[in-house]
């Protein structure tokens, strides 16, 4: 089979080197940072090679296949070096999706990817055979490995779908396209939208495409390059003939004249945001038979994921809400547009060309502070600065939700929604909610 070369010895680099090794590849781990030591172990049980806060050049650029991890970008020197050699650079997605003949649901956007997976895993789980993997839970890889399932609901990020070549999910779903990661793309919007559309390029009119369709860069694009793809669009404004849309308070989901109508009122989930994502799920559900009555049931019983718009504790009729997960500023729009109470805004991290002007008029409507949690902290002073009558820095998490908890009154709410991404203070976004449920627990 030849060399299997893992740039990223992480969940994903790790079950793709123990698939990679079971299907007969000579394998080798290489990551510049520390390996975390349960992932180590694994390498070590499975006598996989492997090495640490280095690339060792004269054994990667033999390699006959690359599996980089999607963290890496495609402009540091050394992946410029494996593709001029021709070497073929794939995501884990690419490779284990090889190796799986299962039905596989694949969901990408800029914001409500792990929501709209999250909650489709849980409407097909009690009756279908199905693993929930991607950028979410175990590896993709190590579960075609030791499971198998028959079906897979996978959510993929635009870094995945940048290294897949032949990749094909039986139902492919975009939940919306708003600038994000545009560093990575040249600070081409562009880009970043083609990057996302890649998920359909294989697909065929026997697969099918579940997109936003009040979302007018997804309808714009489709429009310049029409897909094979069998198109099932959502709209909150729109009646649709195949798909998903709202009547009077009720969600109505047709496919081939069979339609499933249930009563908005039923989701959890509250917002429009996540109407959208119950819409895109739901569609799924009915395409894979599932029954009205069990769709009803799961949508009453989801509760949603955390670090997204997750309720921590109401103290002093305070309530504290963690919004981790919102690392772009479109994430931030649905959460301060969900919140009905005056605001004590935390904001802030590693802007990635940020523009918070979509932001202005919830700030100005609803947000009565501003503390800003980051390094550098400037974009934000000038944005928002003659806004709100209190606006702060900080560096410290404990010291943020302190700051909150003295500026917040009977009746407020404190949401930490960053727009940004973590990795200024915070290991990831994870690390980033847990400290401020941690913090607000200590209060």
């Amino acid at each position: 089979m030849g060399l299997l070369v893992i740039l990223g010895g992480g969940e994903s680099g790790v079950g793709t080197a123990l698939l990679g090794k079971a299907k007969g590849y000579d394998v080798f781990v290489s990551d510049n940072q520390k390996i975390k030591d349960k992932y180590k172990k694994v390498l070590i049980q499975n006598e996989i090679e492997w090495e640490e806060e280095k690339h060792t050049e004269a054994k990667i650029l033999v390699a006959d296949v690359v599996m980089k991890s999607p963290g890496i970008p495609d402009k540091v020197p050394l992946v410029k070096q494996i593709r001029n050699k021709g070497i073929t650079v794939v995501s884990e997605i690419e490779f284990a999706s090889k190796y799986t003949n299962a039905t596989i649901v694949g969901i990408t956007g800029s914001n409500g990817k792990t929501t709209t997976a999250t909650l489709t895993h849980y409407l097909l789980k009690d009756h279908l055979n199905i693993g929930l993997a991607g950028n979410i839970g175990d590896s993709f890889a190590s579960q075609v490995l030791e499971k198998d399932h028959a079906n897979y609901v996978l959510e993929i990020s635009s870094f995945q779908l940048d290294d897949s070549i032949d990749f094909k999910p039986k139902i492919a779903v975009i939940t919306n396209i708003t600038p994000d990661h545009l560093d990575r793309y040249n600070y081409q919007f562009e880009n970043y939208i083609a990057s996302k559309f890649r998920i359909v390029m294989n697909q065929t009119k026997e697969d099918y495409l579940i997109y936003d369709a009040d979302d007018e860069v997804i309808n714009g694009y489709l429009k310049k390059h029409p897909v094979q793809s069998t198109l099932l669009p959502f709209s909150l404004e729109k009646k649709v003939e195949n798909g998903a849309y709202i009547e009077k308070d009720k969600l109505i989901i047709t496919i081939d004249n069979n339609e499933i109508i249930m009563p908005t009122n039923s989701l959890t989930l509250k917002g429009k945001h996540n109407l959208k994502n119950a819409m895109a799920a739901t569609t799924v559900a009915h395409l894979l038979k599932i029954r009205k009555q069990t769709i009803r049931e799961s949508l009453e019983n989801f509760q949603g994921v955390e670090h997204r718009l997750e309720h921590v504790l109401k103290i002093n009729k305070v309530q504290y809400v963690n919004d981790s997960k919102a690392t772009n500023v479109n994430a931030t729009y649905y959460a301060l547009e969900s919140m009905d109470a005056p605001t004590v805004w935390i904001v802030g991290g590693v802007d990635k060309g940020n523009d918070y002007r979509e932001l202005f008029s919830f700030v100005n409507e609803k947000v009565k502070a501003i503390i800003c949690l980051g390094v550098d902290n400037e974009k934000l002073l000038e944005a928002f600065g003659s806004m709100v009558d209190i606006i702060v820095e900080t560096q410290f998490m404990s010291e943020a939700v302190k700051i909150a908890y003295k500026i917040a009154e009977s009746g407020d709410s404190v949401l930490l929604s960053p727009a940004c991404a973590s990795f200024d203070l915070f290991d990831n976004y994870e690390d980033r909610g847990r400290q401020f449920k941690d913090a607000v627990r200590n209060l």
